[in-house]
């Protein structure tokens, strides 16, 4: 079974792009911190930086309602990848996959467009919005 959960904060605002049959794809970035205290009882903190893909109807909430600074709750799946750069370096990367089966929850974040991100919050299941 291959399944993430993050709950974190959005980085900088969701970068849109769309299929050649109109349908968006949304890319963020989501930043999860872990604070604890070392055995000394000096505060520590770790932030790790996420890269999500989100597909389909689930991308439509994303491009309408997510800017940077929400705090967003996501299930979705691993994904890894491999290419040769322009240098011949292999060069890897990972996503988090947000689509059919995945989940997508709007925390909190500003206040625009309150009344419509309040009909919209919740699972939303990708594909139910198309």
């Amino acid at each position: 079974m291959n399944i993430v959960t993050l709950i974190g904060n959005v980085g900088a605002d969701p970068e849109i792009r769309y299929t050649q049959s109109g349908d968006p794809i949304a890319n963020v970035r989501l930043a999860t911190t872990e604070k604890w205290k070392n055995k000394e009882g000096e505060k520590q903190e770790q932030t790790e930086w996420h890269r999500l893909v989100f597909f389909g109807g689930v991308a439509k909430v994303v491009r309408d309602f997510v800017s940077k600074g929400d705090k967003l709750a996501i299930a979705g799946k691993i994904h890894y990848s491999e290419w040769v750069n322009k240098d011949g370096e292999k060069k890897y990367g990972v996503e988090i996959q947000i689509g059919r089966g995945g989940q997508l929850e709007l925390l909190g974040g500003k206040k625009k467009d309150r009344e419509q991100v309040e009909t919209s919050r919740g699972t939303v299941e990708p594909g139910s919005g198309d």
